[in-house]
């Protein structure tokens, strides 16, 4: 059992989270559904916006692809910090009775990669992306944020380093914007959008 090197704010918030994480179903559910799928719902998102976008719209399509590098961003940071310093998860100290409601490995729990990811996607997009989908990556991630402690997978400063390092991602990815024209304009080509959407098969 490693010793437990957390502080007071941590182990207040986290049994205030996760205390009740077993006994409520439909929570038990829904924190559980998020927990584990929300890398694949950010996913999913984009490529609902990418295609109900009007046909024309290169710029909110841009800021897709933007958002795509800002979350692929704040996941390789959590990469380097992982790879320098390892912290247990909640659920690995015996005794301290945290209540695991998905199978997780016994890896580092700092910063939450989950939360990384969908603030750096949301953050990218804020002032840049489709209204609908600012709000959607920015209340859904937060939401995430909340049930990776629920069900027991995290600290809460696991999700709080993860939601500001996803932020300066997401804001950082834009210095990238003018590269990624390429990797936009080749998704264009490809959908026949944009500029490209004149060259439809007639």
């Amino acid at each position: 059992m490693p010793p437990i090197r957390v502080d007071k704010f941590d182990v207040v918030v986290f049994r205030a989270l996760n205390q009740h994480a077993g006994s409520i179903p439909v929570l038990d559910a829904i924190m559980t559904f998020l927990a584990e799928y929300a890398l694949e719902l950010d996913a999913l998102w984009l490529i609902v916006a990418w295609f109900t976008l009007p046909r024309e719209d290169e710029e909110k399509r841009h800021a897709l692809v933007v958002a795509v590098a800002g979350g692929a961003l704040a996941l390789l940071v959590n990469v380097v910090i992982g790879t320098l310093w390892y912290r247990a998860r909640p659920f690995t100290y015996a005794g301290f009775g945290a209540h695991k409601l998905i199978p997780h490995s016994a890896d580092g729990s700092f910063p939450s990669d989950h939360t990384s990811g969908g603030f750096g996607i949301a953050s990218a997009l804020w002032g840049q992306g489709p209204r609908w989908l600012c709000w959607t990556f920015t209340i859904c991630s937060t939401v995430v944020a909340v049930a990776r402690i629920y069900v027991g997978v995290h600290w809460p400063t696991d999700v709080i380093a993860g939601m500001v390092i996803g932020i300066g991602a997401g804001r950082l990815a834009h210095g990238f914007s003018r590269p990624l024209r390429v990797v936009t304009n080749l998704g264009l080509r490809m959908f026949r959008m944009g500029q490209y959407a004149g060259h439809l098969r007639r």
